[in-house]
């Protein structure tokens, strides 16, 4: 990707625009809960400020569609972030008009000024142009940190860039790009690939994709019900996609025909209802009972993805094993957790679920790389050109 970044940048006295992911979660009384993405965004805003910027922050907070949504303002951000920064950052309740423009004029170098949710405008989302150049008034360099929406064609990432001369990736999507190329694109071998999550329908196309990429491939999750039921297996109440079964044998017969190695649960913990109190069993995969649902893969699956791995040099995974919020079912995911921490392979995890996952087994720093965007990474695996990256190209 030929894609210049901001550290190529002389950043000096300019007014530098950079679009940042702080979609974050907040509580009833407008407090951040999490500010994993805030810190994602710091090196980026540091380099900024250390090089002499001005430093505006533009994103995106919740679906507002158009509207001034109280309790999607991005207010309770500036302060948090003054806080994890050491530095003020300023405030300004709308991100386009009189009112922004005089606050970025007001700006000296070094300044951070944080506007309003981008989506209060419903041009946001339409991509349109005549909004694209109000918002590339404000600057004179646009730099895209928000890897997380890179696949959404908005005017904050795509119609700005047809205004603003100087471009470039931000520290954050400078290493989401180099860590997916490092994956998919120049990987050191065996290269694994690990997906789970609830269903094939949303990830076919990334499998299919990395089918002819990999070396090996691993199933889990809600999904491998559906390769159950391809290969013929009573799946009892399991959440399964029969629609899908067809697309399943397609997989495994492509699978065959490339020679990569597809590995499917061989035993599943099994429970009458998703409940902490429920009663659970560990069953053969291809004894399901009726009335009963698979919910996690089971130790002995576990322990044949742990050897499946063992030799990796480079592992993607994307989604849980099971239904890892509810404690019997988390042994899965916590188990292929362990083996990429322990593992010596280069290891790229991407997808909100696995995160959290991560987060709450305090495993998140013993990764090489966490993806901050769970669409986004989900379709650079699909092999799908993303808006927000393909407007930076040069």
């Amino acid at each position: 990707m030929r894609i210049r970044t901001m550290d190529q940048l002389d950043l000096s006295g300019k007014r530098t625009l950079v679009r940042v992911d702080f979609n974050v979660p907040m509580d009833k009384s407008g407090n951040v809960t999490d500010v994993t993405r805030l810190q994602a965004a710091l090196p980026t805003i540091r380099m900024a400020v250390e090089g002499g910027a001005k430093t505006i922050l533009l994103s995106h907070l919740g679906r507002p569609k158009g509207k001034r949504v109280p309790e999607m303002s991005l207010a309770p951000v500036a302060p948090r972030l003054s806080t994890l920064l050491g530095k003020q950052v300023r405030f300004v309740p709308d991100c386009v008009g009189e009112e922004a423009e005089r606050a970025v004029a007001a700006m000296k170098p070094g300044d951070v000024l944080l506007l309003e949710n981008v989506r209060y405008h419903a041009e946001e989302e339409k991509n349109d142009e005549g909004f694209g150049r109000k918002l590339a008034a404000l600057c004179d360099v646009y730099v895209n940190d928000a890897f997380a929406t890179a696949h959404r064609g908005h005017a904050s990432n795509v119609a700005i860039v047809k205004f603003v001369s100087v471009r470039a990736a931000g520290l954050l999507m400078k290493d989401e790009i180099a860590y997916f190329e490092k994956a998919l694109v120049s990987p050191a071998r065996p290269l694994v690939a690990v997906f789970g999550g609830a269903k094939i329908s949303g990830k076919i196309e990334a499998i299919n994709n990395v089918l002819g990429k990999v070396d090996k491939i691993l199933i889990g999750g809600a999904m491998a019900n559906t390769f159950f039921a391809a290969l013929g297996y009573g799946v009892g109440k399991s959440l399964c996609e029969k629609e899908m079964a067809e697309t399943a044998r397609q997989v495994l017969a492509g699978a065959a025909s490339r020679k990569v190695r597809l590995y499917l649960p061989v035993d599943v913990v099994v429970a009458d209802r998703l409940e902490a109190t429920a009663a659970t069993r560990t069953v053969p995969a291809q004894e399901i009972p009726e009335g009963m649902m698979a919910l996690d893969v089971g130790p002995a699956s576990s322990l044949l993805f742990r050897e499946a791995i063992q030799d990796a040099k480079t592992i993607v995974w994307n989604g849980p094993m099971g239904a890892f919020e509810t404690a019997p079912f988390a042994a899965g995911t916590l188990a292929i957790m362990r083996a990429l921490a322990e593992s010596d392979a280069t290891t790229i995890v991407g997808g909100g679920d696995t995160d959290t996952a991560l987060h709450k087994a305090g495993l998140f720093s013993r990764m090489s790389y966490v993806s901050t965007g769970g669409g986004a990474f989900l379709e650079l695996l699909e092999g799908k050109r993303l808006p927000g990256i393909a407007a930076l190209e040069e």
